[in-house]
């Protein structure tokens, strides 16, 4: 019964979704302008459980043009962030007047991918301007919790990055989202365990869906996550960096990368830097995804770093933090069944950005710690068209798992794919800049854009699919 009023509900947020866009809200405040997202308790927030719900609002997600409002409540709450110190920050809780006494939880990882809180999950959600370079993102995030929230189940959607913005921070997503998910709970008044939850994430937001699935068993044991879906995954940095080093358009977020990990890790990488190295630092220090992506045709690292060090593989701290953030290496594994995939666009690499054989590895890495693994891999397609066959399959995965059908294991077929060995430190006096691929066979061009780049269109008619989709997966498991 519930998954048919879910499926009924759908017809009439698609109408909406496919007619309109979310109109921005005149008068938001900027985080780092409202108070609600300070925490201003007596109890030092080192003595404050961690989850722990220190204040609530009610809020509206961004009205669309047709004026129908989705009513949230957000959630300052305690985390921790990469190095362990405690912090706060906001999870936004959509409840469906269809939810059951104890509900399933949908944790939604956005792929923001930020320096700057005008793109906060928190704040464009609710219809904040994040910028025109970043508005069909935000506004297709829209689409997508509306599509989550049709399936019956509680949302909820993090600030992951917490407070400081530590983008790509992997532990810190982690704790962000498993503490989100404390919080929600806490706020329905259901005891830990009883509510079945499932995590997606796509791109930057596979993140903290990866993080949170390694993390969980010793950060948060009491949590009954049922599911992960991670697509676009970066499992390994460094491998990352080497592909995307001199590319017209990932190139450019090589600075702001390097201005995330130092804030998250307390470095100062400004001694390793070139002049220009330290202006496109600061010139991105502030920005999201939107801003700073394809703003450097074919930048290379090699140009941001002092010539002694432009293998850089010769800064001790970087190989320390890249190694530490390598997927696949937190103590124990993941206990729940994962739904990974990537794209490739044609060549044996990856998707412009993700290396393909590295999502395999880690899919296989899994299995050998005996995992359920659902694994696809989409030939042909780059980072935001495989985007289109993930969210759509990240739904069907959800649903069937809160139904408790039994998961797809594709572990028998899975590859070993690419060595997710450690970097090896190289001093300065012995290294040579190390620009070699992930895989030495050539690329071929693409057809697909990447993601801050598609433009309206497209990223909203993915959201419109994934909203179709919902339907389709809600009355299958219906009729199951």
């Amino acid at each position: 019964m519930q998954r048919s009023r879910a499926a009924a509900a759908l017809a009439v947020v698609l109408g909406l979704l496919v007619s309109s866009t979310p109109a921005r809200a005149a008068a938001i405040a900027l985080p780092s302008a409202d108070a609600f997202y300070t925490y201003s308790g007596s109890t030092p927030l080192a003595n404050v459980a961690r989850g722990t719900v220190l204040k609530t609002r009610s809020v509206t997600l961004a009205i669309d043009t047709n004026g129908v409002p989705l009513p949230a409540t957000q959630l300052l709450y305690r985390t921790q962030d990469e190095i362990g110190r405690p912090t706060a920050t906001v999870t936004t809780v959509v409840v469906p007047p269809t939810a059951a006494v104890a509900p399933n939880v949908i944790g939604y990882l956005s792929f923001y991918d930020s320096l700057a809180d005008k793109c906060d999950p928190s704040y464009t959600l609710r219809g904040g301007d994040p910028g025109s370079a970043n508005t069909s993102l935000s506004d297709a995030e829209q689409g997508f919790v509306r599509a989550y929230y049709a399936t019956g189940s509680v949302v909820t959607v993090p600030d992951f990055e917490g407070p400081g913005l530590h983008w790509t921070a992997g532990h810190e997503s982690g704790y962000g989202m498993l503490d989100a998910i404390r919080a929600t709970e806490s706020f329905l008044k259901v005891s830990a365990g009883t509510t079945k939850v499932g995590l997606t994430g796509y791109s930057g937001g596979s993140i903290a869906a990866d993080w949170a699935a390694e993390l969980a068993p010793t950060y948060a044991p009491e949590l009954d996550i049922v599911g992960v879906a991670a697509g676009g995954v970066p499992v390994h940095f460094f491998h990352n960096l080497q592909y995307i080093n001199g590319s017209a358009d990932w190139s450019g977020i090589m600075p702001a990368v390097l201005t995330a990990l130092t804030r998250a890790f307390g470095l100062d990488l400004s001694q390793y830097l070139s002049a220009y190295g330290k202006a496109l630092v600061a010139k991105d220090k502030t920005g999201c995804i939107g801003d700073f992506n394809g703003t450097h045709p074919g930048l290379t690292v090699q140009k941001m770093l002092k010539p002694q060090y432009r293998d850089i593989r010769s800064i001790k701290a970087f190989v320390t933090v890249i190694n530490k953030l390598i997927m696949g290496t937190a103590p124990g594994h993941p206990r729940m069944p994962m739904f990974l995939a990537v794209g490739n666009n044609g060549s044996s690499i990856g998707d412009d950005i993700m290396v393909t054989k590295d999502v395999e590895a880690l899919a296989h890495e899994y299995c050998s710690q005996g995992m359920t693994i659902q694994y696809e891999e989409y030939p042909g397609f780059s980072h935001t068209p495989a985007a289109v066959r993930f969210e759509p399959r990240a739904v069907q995965f959800l649903v069937e798992r809160f139904a408790g059908l039994p998961p797809t294991n594709d572990c028998a077929s899975i590859g070993v794919g690419n060595s997710l060995a450690p970097v090896s430190y190289v001093p300065a006096s012995a290294s040579t800049p190390s620009t070699a691929k992930p895989t030495t066979t050539t690329k071929t061009p693409s057809s697909g854009a990447s993601l801050p780049s598609t433009g309206g269109a497209p990223i909203l008619g993915l959201a419109a699919l994934l909203l179709l989709s919902t339907a389709v997966a809600c009355r299958r498991v219906h009729h199951t």
